[in-house]
């Protein structure tokens, strides 16, 4: 679909006319439409095309609307069915929408109304795309990027486990940047709802650190029309969106004390009220707030509120930071170079043992993050089967003291052996790299004559290296 199209929707009606005109008009609003009359084969022609919306009249001639939207529901399409017809009875409405349609017009019908309508449903499916992919990916979030083998690696599982099963309202995930704090919310989210774990329970995340504090107000409770000279309509807030699922609050140490008592009320009550609105909105959300601030030190100083604190620490989770789980940094740096060999299509195929050794002795102050993005990086300027020593980074690999020393480092053979064509290789396209591809340079660097260097170039078939 054309980047300019909002949206894509089928029309199907008995009438050409209405046809023609929701057509044009639709094409004006950049929608990109197709239409049909009806057909046996029409439910094929509507599989096949992808629709985000189909404008559905009930009295076709031959298949009755009712049945296609019973077929096209049966389907499990994702796209939403509006229904037209001139029976604007109470019945025919109610089981439509029974059956699955997302709205419901009659005859002669307001262009207007068609617009809003459509919008709306249009607008409705990208949120079903968009949370069910991500309820997709989190499904095995959990497992790729906490891998491991350490007793608090087991701990942490288990309290997530039990969390989730409880179904308890509020959540505070502690514990430094990078460690995954996001990646366990998300889990918890999934075990909570399992397979509704999408629209009808969706999952919404903010930043509260990202957006200015009014901004963020609005944002979270929602407003009315007229509550402020930018409301021009009204709008529902996160929690209202997030009703039925989770909503996760990102950096919630950085929120300022007068929202933080609008968020206790929510949690205690379980209700919100819009900016400029009157009416009492109830809610059924799972608030999870994660922050890699101290959020005790932030109560000393009067920027966290205690009432919230002890409210969200009911139920709490600290993630341990890499370097007090080391156990588990081999199991997930093997991962992490399994994926990205296959996305990169590199041939790398493993680290040498003193690479893993290296690994698992250096801190990791960025956590799971830094070590994703260094294995990253390796894979994709490396060629070689085997991760070395040398590919990692001077802060990991400790190498950047004995640089001047280097030519007189002695290479330890892993008990696993290594290939050492491969090695030969590896060292030769390092050289080049190092040297910007001179080959002159190239060969001092390895300690050998220039003539020597170019066989060895051809021998690896490196000539145009």
């Amino acid at each position: 679909m054309d980047v300019k199209n909002r949206g894509r929707i089928y029309l199907v009606d008995d009438d050409e006319l209405i046809l023609d005109v929701l057509s044009r008009v639709l094409k004006k609003e950049r929608y990109e439409v197709r239409s049909a009359t009806g057909g046996a084969a029409l439910v094929e022609k509507i599989r096949q095309w992808h629709p985000d919306v189909i404008l559905l009249d009930i009295g076709l001639p031959g298949q009755n609307g009712m049945d296609m939207l019973q077929e096209l529901k049966k389907e499990g399409l994702p796209l939403e069915v509006i229904m037209l017809t001139a029976d604007d009875t109470a019945g025919t409405a109610v089981k439509a929408m029974k059956i699955g349609a997302w709205n419901y017009l009659t005859k002669p019908f307001n262009i207007d109304e068609i617009r809003i309508v459509i919008a709306n449903a249009v607008e409705n499916v990208k949120l079903k795309n968009e949370l069910e992919y991500l309820r997709n990916i989190s499904a095995s979030l959990f497992e790729k990027d906490f891998l491991g083998i350490s007793s608090a690696r087991k701990e942490l599982k288990e309290k997530v486990a039990r969390i989730a099963e409880a179904r308890v309202s509020s959540v505070l995930i502690t514990g430094e940047s990078g460690v995954g704090k996001d990646v366990i919310a998300r889990n918890i989210h999934r075990m909570m709802h399992g397979a509704a774990a999408s629209v009808s329970a969706p999952f919404i995340a903010v930043n509260c650190s990202a957006l200015p504090d009014t901004l963020l107000e609005s944002e979270l409770f929602g407003y009315e029309k007229g509550s402020f000279t930018d409301a021009h309509k009204s709008k529902k807030g996160l929690f209202e969106v997030a009703d039925g699922g989770t909503l996760l609050l990102d950096e919630i140490g950085e929120m300022k004390p007068s929202l933080q008592s609008k968020l206790l009320r929510v949690l205690e009550e379980r209700v919100v009220r819009r900016i400029g609105g009157q009416e009492e909105i109830s809610v059924d959300v799972t608030v999870i707030a994660i922050t890699n601030r101290n959020l005790l030190d932030a109560m000393e100083k009067g920027d966290f509120r205690a009432d919230l604190y002890y409210r969200l620490n009911a139920f709490s989770l600290v993630i341990p930071p890499l370097r007090e789980r080391k156990e588990d940094i081999t199991a997930l740096a093997r991962h992490f170079l399994s994926a990205f060999a296959k996305e990169y299509n590199k041939p790398v195929e493993g680290f040498a043992p003193e690479t893993e050794e290296l690994m698992r002795n250096y801190r990791w102050p960025g956590n799971v993050r830094e070590l994703k993005n260094v294995i990253r990086g390796m894979i994709v300027l490396q060629n070689s089967k085997f991760i070395m020593p040398g590919h990692l980074p001077l802060e990991i690999s400790g190498l950047a003291s004995q640089q001047e020393s280097a030519s007189s480092a002695r290479f330890v053979l892993p008990e696993a052996g290594i290939s050492l064509d491969e090695l030969e290789k590896d060292l030769i396209i390092q050289a080049l790299e190092k040297s910007a591809h001179n080959k002159t340079k190239a060969a001092k660097l390895l300690n050998v004559s220039y003539d020597s260097f170019r066989y060895q170039l051809k021998k690896f078939g490196l000539e145009e290296k």
